[in-house]
């Protein structure tokens, strides 16, 4: 993908389903309270971040470009 990523995860919406930590567990960690955190806020464009962000229940996962602040997930409609 080449690009570079903002990650965040609102903790309002997040309800710790885990399904982050299932699908990118090299991106995402649960703090003590099972609410989503990114292991880093910037990183490299990558499958698992986005399958993570496109299966969260709640789509409690925000990915924009680092560079521009483009929306990557979810995508302006």
């Amino acid at each position: 993908m080449g690009d570079r990523w903002q990650v965040e995860v609102d903790r309002g919406v997040c309800i710790g389903s885990g399904m982050c930590v299932n699908h990118a567990p090299d991106g995402f960690v649960l703090d003590s309270a099972r609410q989503s955190h990114p292991r880093t806020p910037q990183s490299d464009a990558n499958e698992p971040t986005l399958t993570a962000a496109e299966g969260c229940p709640v789509e409690a996962i925000l990915i924009t470009l680092a560079a521009t602040g483009e929306p990557v997930f979810p995508p302006e409609e």
